[in-house]
């Protein structure tokens, strides 16, 4: 158990931070099973709401710090082609 004050502290942001993580780590991955379901569907109007809504998440998240701007941007191009193959599939 912690005994110094800083080390008490450092416990309590520990949680706040591990909790903020859980968070987006299930905000984003919902967010990209959405992506990749109405893919699955074949629905391209559908897929292309979601990838709308995903772009504009994703790059949230990098302006709060929880994504690197280059994974938010590997993630974004990833669902585009998925995507773009349903387009030219139809």
């Amino acid at each position: 158990m912690a005994n110094t004050k800083s080390a008490k502290k450092r416990i309590r942001q520990t949680i706040k931070r591990t909790q903020r993580n859980r968070y987006y780590r299930t905000r984003l991955k919902n967010i990209v099973k959405a992506v990749r379901l109405a893919v699955e569907a074949g629905d391209l109007q559908k897929a292309e709401e979601a990838l709308k809504i995903a772009n504009k998440k994703i790059h949230h998240f990098v302006s709060k710090g929880f994504l690197k701007k280059q994974t938010a941007s590997r993630k974004v191009s990833r669902l585009h082609k998925l995507v773009n193959s349903l387009k030219n599939a139809a």
